[in-house]
């Protein structure tokens, strides 16, 4: 029973691939929100901004807790079939 809660070694290398151009996208996303903020707005302009920001920061934070839960995964599939095993010498 508790397997079924594991995702696979290759749905988690897949996911990180995917939550890491994410962060590279919203990142990008987020330095033009700041610039914008910097800009002098007005009216609705600003509200836009204001709204653009908060909702790239509020996809920044899920990102981060998509890879926190896949760090979890990854500790609980085990060690990755790339990693060296240690041999004591």
């Amino acid at each position: 029973m508790e397997n079924s809660n594991k995702l696979s070694d290759d749905v988690i290398a897949n996911l990180r691939m995917l939550a890491h151009d994410l962060s590279n996208s919203l990142e990008t996303i987020l330095q033009a929100s700041y610039l914008l903020g910097e800009a002098d707005l007005e009216g609705n302009r600003k509200k836009w901004a204001q709204m653009i920001d908060a909702s790239a920061h509020d996809a920044a934070r899920i990102n981060r807790e998509i890879r926190q839960i896949l760090k979890t995964q990854s500790s609980v599939v085990g060690p990755q079939s790339s990693a060296t095993p240690k041999t004591g010498n």
